[in-house]
């Protein structure tokens, strides 16, 4: 089955030369060199200022929460995006209030946010959907119009730069998730990055029980503590990322040229790049994706209804108000394998595939529509109203 990505692996032999240098050492978690040098590297690649990597993305978006103290608030967030972005607020004590999304970028609407924010409301919480950039610039100003905090959910997001900056740098945080089926991995793993040096000691004090040291704790903290195996496979990622991302941006261009002439496609954010962590489509209603996902299924290949469902419609955060586009998107958008590896007769067969279930069900050309034929009936149907009203027919005398 080939299913929407798959995880990839890097260079073994430099992966087993890290796992000798662990044997060698015998340190495995609590900061080791592997995951210093990891940290390092990744704040260069990125362009940040402070990165703090996690054992998890949930973690990040947990720990970052507690970092801005927005337990016992609200915040307004998307209800278009993974679940964790919503179920982590809960999680940690902070009431989700959901503003809709932009119909064409698919991110959270900045003229929909003013509306959702109430009297306990401390944050907002968007997220970088497929790795497009949210309009940053109007979140802020909604931010510092109310004197909210800004957290943005970057898990797709990796490597995104924004009028020639990283996308990270914006915001009070931004947070990663390094998970196996994402752009770059650590297997399981994550980030928070943050411009704010004292915020980022915080971060460090919580994601390791709030111990300053052997004789110091500073605060309630849990363990969120990326380990040594996992910093090592992220290292070798990172030496192939330009490979990574060249692959992804070739079968994107074949997916949009051949494909975007029938489905809906996210609108890029202006001035930001793409890194093609995912290639969504939305199709024309719900029947018509489940019809495209059991075809593809035939020929076994399993796109992922992405992000489906609607997170305003969660049991555990009823009542809520519908958001009547992430309610309708959801319902429609389904993403196609995209990985670096995937053969191009995949490819082509996923395309063709999708391509002979909506033009069969596409209005056909009747001969009216044809060039030229409209015309040439037009002027019949007039030549035959003429006659008509003259009541002189060919042939048949009064």
């Amino acid at each position: 089955m080939i299913n929407v990505t798959k995880a990839y692996l890097g260079n073994r032999s430099k992966f087993l030369g890290y796992v000798d240098s662990i044997y060698e050492s015998g340190w495995l978690t609590n900061q080791g060199p592997l995951v210093r040098e990891l940290e390092e590297r990744l704040r260069d690649y990125l362009g940040v200022r402070n990165i703090v990597l996690t054992s998890n993305g949930t973690l990040a978006l947990q720990i970052a929460y507690r970092a801005l103290g927005l337990h016992g608030g609200s915040a307004v967030t998307t209800p278009f995006s993974f679940v964790a972005t919503t179920s982590s607020l809960y999680w940690e004590g902070v009431r989700p209030l959901f503003a809709d999304i932009d119909r064409a970028t698919w991110n959270l609407d900045p003229n929909a946010i003013e509306a959702s924010i109430t009297d306990d409301t401390r944050a907002i919480v968007a997220t970088h959907v497929f790795g497009n950039a949210c309009d940053v610039d109007a979140i802020d100003r909604v931010a510092e119009r109310h004197g909210l905090k800004v957290i943005y959910d970057g898990a797709h997001a990796f490597g995104v730069r924004h009028r020639g900056a990283s996308l990270f740098s914006r915001g009070d945080i931004s947070t990663l998730s390094f998970h196996a089926t994402k752009l770059f991995h650590t297997i399981e793993g994550g980030a928070i990055v943050t411009n704010d040096d004292a915020l980022a000691d915080r971060i460090r004090l919580l994601c390791n029980f709030g111990i300053v040291d052997t004789d110091l704790i500073d605060g309630v903290g849990i363990n969120a503590k990326l380990n040594e195996f996992a910093a090592a496979m992220g290292l070798c990622i990172l030496d192939d990322m330009p490979l990574i991302l060249e692959q992804r941006a070739e079968i994107a261009d074949r997916y949009e040229r051949r494909l975007g002439g029938h489905f809906d496609l996210q609108r890029q954010q202006p001035e930001s790049e793409c890194n093609h962590s995912y290639f969504p489509i939305a199709l024309a209603n719900e029947a018509q994706l489940l019809s495209c996902r059991s075809a593809l299924n035939r020929q076994g290949i399993n796109p992922r209804r992405y992000f489906y469902p609607s997170l305003d419609t969660l049991d555990y955060l009823q009542p809520q108000p519908a958001q009547a586009e992430s309610r309708s998107l959801s319902r429609r958008v389904l993403c196609l394998p995209i990985y670096p590896g995937l053969p191009l007769h995949v490819q082509e067969l996923v395309i063709d595939t999708l391509l002979a279930q909506v033009i069969r069900r596409e209005p056909q050309p009747t001969p009216a529509h044809w060039p030229g034929v409209a015309l040439a009936a037009g002027r019949q149907r007039e030549k035959l109203e003429l006659l008509a009203r003259s009541k002189t027919w060919p042939g048949v005398t009064p």
